[in-house]
């Protein structure tokens, strides 16, 4: 496509008054939806750029390092390019900023050739509830906490598996995942972040571990409940979703340039678990 340039960008934004990143039928304010108005405006362009991100967030999610792709006709980046970010920041709400705009590697997908997505996750339990200046991106968890409890059972949830049981079903998709890591930190100021890092993430996966492991902290399950959850391999209706306005897309990581094609040729198939024979 010699007549295009892919452009990577880096952004952030405040889920609170989003319905998630995608564009919806109905009008409903999204993420994806604001930068491509935007895109479209500062270029003068009649058409819309559709961008491509590495983690679609729901309604409410918070993203610090979230990473996204956009398909520009070559004279278009041309043009523009020069003050193409300060068009952005001047154009776009104060709740969603482009950090940085770079024409991609050959073979770059934002979505594809990630190799893993960091998410935090933060909660407290303080008697006294969320400090007033964090209440839109921290948890109130009304019972004690016990991390080491709650670390210990991350632990057997690390690994490749099938998630099914921390996901909601999607027609034709896997719901294999490989949790690369799930560890817990109680930070000087009382409050717990969770950090949950894997290769990708099924639809309500992270909210369900942290719901999991929040049943743990609080004493109304052992430690290795939540793996039994897993190898049950059916929801469970103690596991609870939590509310979205504790989690953050920190990070998305990709490899070496030159791998970047391959990798995304790889996430495209298909994945299925080890057979452990016929019989």
């Amino acid at each position: 496509m010699s007549g295009v340039v892919r452009v990577r960008l880096d952004l952030s934004y405040d889920g609170t008054e989003f319905s998630g990143w995608a564009k919806q039928a109905g009008g409903r304010r999204t993420v994806q939806g604001e930068i491509e108005d935007a895109l479209r405006t500062v270029t003068r362009s009649a058409t819309t750029y559709e961008l491509t991100v590495a983690g679609r967030t729901d309604a409410g999610v918070h993203a610090r390092g979230q990473v996204a792709h956009v398909d520009l006709p070559r004279e278009v980046w041309a043009e523009h390019r020069p003050k193409l970010l300060k068009r952005l920041a001047g154009r776009l709400p104060k709740d969603v900023r482009v950090w940085a705009l770079r024409e991609a590697p050959e073979g770059f997908d934002a979505r594809f050739s990630a190799i893993w997505r960091r998410y935090a996750y933060r909660v407290t339990d303080n008697p006294g509830g969320v400090d007033p200046l964090l209440r839109g991106h921290v948890l109130w968890h009304d019972w004690p906490l016990d991390v080491d409890a709650m670390n210990e059972a991350a632990r057997g949830l690390l690994g490749e598996h099938d998630f099914a049981a921390y996901c909601k079903r999607r027609e034709g998709a896997t719901t294999i995942r490989t949790l690369q890591r799930l560890g817990l930190v109680r930070g000087d100021d009382g409050i717990i972040t969770a950090t949950v890092r894997a290769d990708a993430f099924c639809h309500n996966m992270v909210r369900s571990l942290i719901g999991a492991l929040l049943f743990v902290g609080d004493g109304h399950r052992t430690p290795d409940w939540p793996a039994k959850v897993l190898a049950a391999g059916v929801r469970d209706s103690a596991v609870h979703v939590v509310r979205p306005h504790g989690l953050t897309l920190e990070e998305v990581g990709y490899p070496a340039d030159e791998l970047l094609a391959a990798r995304s040729v790889e996430a495209r198939n298909k994945r299925t678990l080890p057979s452990a024979g016929c019989c």
